[in-house]
């Protein structure tokens, strides 16, 4: 974990790495049986081995979560100076990073699972996956979209508002079509030509050009 709250994948091991992507790939195949047993098994590990890097169970969900979500990346950009190439190449990728993520077969059985315990009081999963990625990547990218506004850039009052209309744009109603088991022709160029669009939309509500 890294100062600014976000998840810090680099400093797993790569035995580690393969640990979660272990545990990925069993929520995958069956879901609410997630077991530590069950992943020691299938990373060819031991048990003292996953209790002492991640804890208990919820500590391991928490790893796998953080993990999957350190994958959507945000392009650094010159806090001092944003210009209008470097602020859309950034969006851009970002937005191709998260629906590469969410279309994953892992991010799909990932989300069933959390929605699935949502309120039943059987564990903090849903709160887990908010917090490390919905939440996690509004902290990773509201930095950029201030140094947009402190650039002159863009134009909004409230960094998260703005938040919450790229990703609703970038979004749409992919993740719930991917949820419910609709396939919507998530591939290479059809990521790239959506996140292409959803970042020119966002410009053309809150580049600074609209306000002259």
């Amino acid at each position: 974990m890294q100062a600014d709250g976000t998840f810090d994948g680099e400093r797993l091991t790569e035995r580690q790495k393969d640990v979660l992507d272990a545990a990925l790939r069993l929520l995958v195949e069956e879901g609410d049986n997630l077991t530590m047993a069950a992943v020691a098994r299938r990373a060819s590990c031991s048990k003292e081995s996953l209790y002492k890097w991640f804890g208990d169970r919820d500590g391991l969900l928490n790893a796998t979560v953080r993990w999957q979500a350190s994958k959507v990346r945000v392009a650094p950009v010159d806090q001092g100076k944003v210009d209008l190439i470097s602020l859309t190449e950034s969006l851009e990728g970002f937005a191709r990073d998260w629906l590469k993520v969410i279309s994953s077969d892992t991010s799909i059985a990932l989300n069933r699972v959390a929605i699935s315990h949502a309120g039943s009081g059987r564990d903090n999963l849903g709160a887990i996956v908010l917090d490390n990625g919905r939440f996690a990547l509004a902290k990773r990218l509201k930095p950029v979209l201030d140094a947009g506004k402190r650039s002159g850039v863009l134009v909004f009052e409230d960094a998260e508002t703005a938040f919450r209309t790229f990703f609703g744009l970038v979004a749409r109603d992919v993740q719930i079509r991917l949820l419910l088991g609709n396939w919507p022709g998530m591939t290479e160029a059809a990521i790239a030509e959506d996140a292409a669009r959803a970042t020119r939309q966002f410009l053309a509500l809150y580049g600074a050009r609209k306000t002259q």
